[in-house]
C-alpha cells in the first residue's frame, strides 16, 4: 500500500452509438483493478462518464430529428445501465456536457491562456457551400497531405494514422451532402505542444501502466510534435473563452471530464477534489489502444501547463478480434454488450472471466462463441464450480456444518503463496497471470478433495474427513476473497453460502487465511451452469447471420457503386503519356512529383508511389493517365492529372506496345 488516495478513470464512451465488447475489454480489467486494490485496503476514487461533444454527435442527432444534447442523454444512460449490469460500478459517472464540466474546461483553458500557452493564426478551413456551415474534424473527408491515403478530417484513419488539425486534409468534401469544399479562412487558437517535448520525454521515463502505452507515445514525439489547434467552428460544445463563435476542441473538454466527475464527486460528498488533482493522489487511466496519442501526449502536456498534477499510470488494452477476425461494426463483426449477451439472460461473470483471463491486457484478444463455451464449461464450471459447491454441499449436508478441525498449515500456505502471486500480477495489470494463479487454488483444491475422498473416509474415520473438508471450506473462503474483483456477482453467492451476513465486498483480502469460524453454512447450489451446445449454436447462428447481412449489405453497395452508364464513363479523359522526369517531394515517403507529355501539353502530376518505383526508373516510361481531374495540391504541390495503377503495390498500367503520347483510351 503507498498510502496515497488513488484515483481510477476509464476512457469516455462516446454517446454516439451502443455498448459493444470493444468496450468492455477496457472497462472490465479497470473495475477488477479498482475492486482488488479496495480488497487490500486502498482508498481507490473510480470515475467516468460519457463523452458528448463533437462532429459525429451533431451529424447524428441531427439525422434522428432531435438535439446534441437529448442525443446524448439517450447514450449515457444506455452505457451507466450497460456498466452497472456487466458489475462495473463507478463511484460517479457524469456528462461532459453538464456545467461543471464547462465550466472546469473554460477554467483551464483561460489559464493557459494567462500563462502565454495559446496563440491565434488565421488557417485555412474546409466550408460547404450547400450545407452553408464550417467543416471541422468528421464533417469532411479528403486525401491525407502526408501520405496521400483518403481520409477524416481529423486523421487519416486508412493511412500513416497520423492526427490531422483543421484545414490540412487536400480535397475536402463534406461528408453530409458530398459537395467538394471550399476554403475560406477562419481564426482559431493553438495550444503550443511542440514546446513540451522535452518535458512529455522526460514525463514518460516514469510513466506507469503498460508498455505499450508508453513506447507508442515515446515514438510519436520523437517523430514530431506540433503546436495542438484547441478550437471548432460549432454551436455544440464548451464555448471558448473569449471567443464565442467558437468550442473548446472535445479532445480538450473530454479529458478535463475527469477532473469534473472528480469534482462533481467530491461535491456530492464532501470531499475535496484537489487531492487527487493538485496533491499528492496517483491517477491511473485505463484506456483503449486508439487514444494512448491523446492521453500520454496532449493530456499530460495541458495538464502541467495548467499547474495540475499529470496522470501516473495510463493502461492501454490490446486490439480485439471477433471470430478471428478484426473487430468491425460495419462488417457484423462485433458483439453487441446486450443484443447478443445481456439480453439472452448470459451471465455478466462469465464475460468479466473471459475478458480477464484470455490473454495479458497488452496483447490481442480473440472473442469466439466456441472458446467462451469451452471455458464456462471447462474451467468455471468442471473446476471452479464443482470444487466450491462439492466442498460446501458434504459439509452441510454429510457433517452438519463447518467441521471443527482446524485446516491445516498447508493448506495455508497454499493460500498465501496464491496470494503472493495475484498481488503483483494484479497491481502491475496483468490480470491474466493473476486470475490464473486463482485458478491454480482452484486446481489445487479440486485436486485435493479428489485424491483424499472424504466421501469414502466418512464411512472409516470421520475425524479425518471432516479434516479434509475443514481444509477445503478454507480454500473456498480464499478463492471468493480473490475472485471478487473478478466474478462479483459469483464470488458474493459463494460468500453468502459459506454464511457470512456482511456483504464480500466490506472485506479484506487478509482474511483468507484466518480460519471459517462463527458462521453457519447455508444450503449449496451450483455457482455455474454450462453453456450447452443447443445454446451455442443459436449465439454462434447470431453472430454468423449478422456477418452474412453485413456481406450482402457490402456486395448491393458494391454493385451499386460499380455501375456506371456509357455516357458517365465518358466523361472521364484517359490517354497515354510519356514520363519525361519524375523526383521525390521533399519530406514525404511516399511521394513523387512527375511531369508527364500527353501529347499536347506537359501535365504535372503527384502520385504516391515512390515506395515502389525509383525516380529514374520511371523516365521515358509509358503510362495510363486521367487527365480531366480538377487540379489539386498535395503535400504542397499542384496535381493535374491522375496516373492508374493496380494492386497494393501500385503496378503501373502501360500499353503492351509503343503508342504516340497523347492518345485516348477508347
Amino acid at each position: 500500500m503507498s498510502g496515497k488516495p488513488k484515483l481510477v478513470t476509464c476512457g469516455l464512451p462516446y454517446t454516439n452509438g451502443l455498448c459493444h465488447i470493444g468496450h468492455l475489454r477496457t472497462y472490465v480489467p479497470a473495475d477488477c483493478y479498482v475492486r482488488y486494490l479496495r480488497r487490500a485496503g486502498e482508498d481507490v476514487l473510480f470515475v467516468c462518464g460519457s463523452d458528448n461533444h463533437g462532429t459525429p454527435i451533431v451529424v447524428s442527432a441531427e439525422g434522428a430529428g432531435t438535439t446534441p444534447r437529448a442525443f446524448s442523454e439517450k447514450y449515457h444512460t444506455h452505457f451507466k445501465e450497460t456498466f452497472e449490469k456487466m458489475g462495473v460500478i463507478f463511484d460517479h459517472f457524469g456528462m461532459t456536457d453538464d456545467p461543471t464540466n464547462h465550466a472546469r474546461t473554460q477554467s483551464i483553458v483561460k489559464r493557459l491562456i494567462d500563462r502565454g500557452y495559446v496563440y491565434a493564426e488565421v488557417i485555412n478551413q474546409s466550408y460547404c457551400t450547400t450545407c452553408k456551415r464550417s467543416l471541422p474534424d468528421r464533417y469532411v473527408e479528403g486525401t491525407c497531405p502526408h501520405c496521400g491515403k483518403h481520409a477524416r478530417g481529423d486523421e487519416c484513419d486508412q493511412g500513416c494514422g497520423r492526427h490531422l488539425e483543421p484545414g490540412e486534409i487536400l480535397e475536402p468534401t463534406c461528408t453530409v451532402c458530398q459537395t467538394k469544399a471550399e476554403t475560406r479562412q477562419q481564426e482559431h487558437y493553438f495550444f503550443k505542444l511542440s514546446t513540451f517535448k522535452e518535458y512529455l520525454l522526460d514525463y514518460l521515463k516514469d510513466l506507469n501502466g503498460t508498455i505499450n502505452a508508453k513506447n507508442y507515445a515515446i515514438g510519436w514525439i520523437e517523430n514530431e510534435l506540433h503546436d495542438w489547434c484547441i478550437t471548432r467552428t460549432m454551436d455544440w460544445g464548451v464555448r471558448f473563452p473569449g471567443n464565442e463563435d467558437l468550442v473548446v476542441y472535445v479532445w480538450v473538454d473530454a479529458p478535463i471530464g475527469y477532473i469534473s466527475f472528480t469534482e462533481e464527486w467530491a461535491n456530492a460528498h464532501g470531499d475535496d477534489w484537489r487531492r487527487f488533482w493538485c496533491g499528492d493522489g496517483e491517477v491511473t487511466h485505463f484506456i483503449g489502444s486508439d487514444i494512448i496519442y491523446h492521453h500520454c501526449i496532449f493530456w499530460p502536456a495541458l495538464l502541467h501547463a495548467a499547474g495540475y498534477g499529470t496522470p501516473d499510470a495510463v493502461v492501454a488494452s490490446g486490439m480485439l478480434k471477433v471470430e478471428d477476425q478484426k473487430f468491425s461494426k460495419s462488417r457484423g463483426y462485433v458483439v453487441w454488450a446486450n443484443e447478443d449477451y445481456l439480453d439472452v439472460n448470459l451471465p455478466a461473470d462469465y464475460l468479466r472471466y473471459y475478458l480477464l483471463s484470455y490473454t495479458s491486457h497488452t496483447k490481442e484478444l480473440n472473442f469466439s462463441w466456441k472458446a467462451y463455451q469451452e471455458r464456462v464449461n471447462n474451467e468455471l464450471v468442471n473446476t471452479l464450480g464443482n470444487f466450491m459447491y462439492r466442498s460446501i454441499y458434504f459439509a452441510e449436508e454429510k457433517l452438519g456444518g463447518i467441521p471443527a478441525t482446524p485446516p491445516k498449515e498447508e493448506i495455508f500456505d497454499e493460500i498465501r503463496r496464491t496470494r503472493d502471486l495475484v498481488d503483483p500480477a494484479f497491481r502491475a495489470f496483468e490480470f491474466k497471470s493473476g486470475v490464473d494463479a486463482i485458478m491454480g487454488l482452484a486446481t489445487f483444491g479440486n485436486n485435493y478433495i479428489q485424491k483424499n475422498a472424504p466421501w469414502k473416509l466418512l464411512k472409516t474415520d470421520k475425524a479425518a474427513a471432516e479434516g479434509v473438508i475443514a481444509d477445503c471450506l478454507q480454500i473456498v473462503k480464499a478463492l471468493a476473497l480473490f475472485l471478487e474483483p473478478v466474478m462479483p456477482e459469483k464470488a458474493s453467492l459463494c460468500w453468502k453460502m459459506l454464511g457470512y451476513e456482511t456483504p464480500l465486498a466490506s472485506h479484506h483480502l487478509d482474511e483468507a487465511d484466518t480460519p471459517l469460524e462463527g458462521v453457519t453454512l447455508r444450503k449449496a447450489a451450483p455457482l455455474f451452469e454450462k453453456i450447452d451446445d443447443e445454446q451455442y449454436a443459436v449465439l454462434e447462428a447470431t453472430f454468423t447471420r449478422r456477418v452474412d447481412e453485413a456481406k450482402k449489405k457490402q456486395e448491393r453497395h458494391e454493385v451499386k457503386k460499380e455501375m456506371l452508364t456509357i455516357d458517365e464513363f465518358g466523361k472521364m479523359e484517359l490517354c497515354v503519356g510519356r514520363v519525361l522526369e519524375a523526383e521525390a517531394i521533399k519530406g514525404s515517403k511516399k511521394l513523387l512529383r512527375i511531369t508527364v507529355d500527353i501529347g499536347s501539353e506537359k501535365r504535372q502530376v503527384v502520385s504516391g508511389i515512390a515506395p515502389y518505383y525509383k525516380p529514374e526508373e520511371l523516365e521515358g516510361t509509358l503510362v495510363v493517365m486521367v487527365t480531366n481531374l480538377e487540379p489539386a495540391t498535395i503535400f504542397g504541390v499542384e496535381s493535374r492529372g491522375m496516373i492508374l495503377a493496380a494492386g497494393d503495390e501500385a503496378a503501373l498500367l502501360i500499353p503492351n506496345r509503343e503508342v504516340e503520347p497523347g492518345t485516348r483510351i477508347r
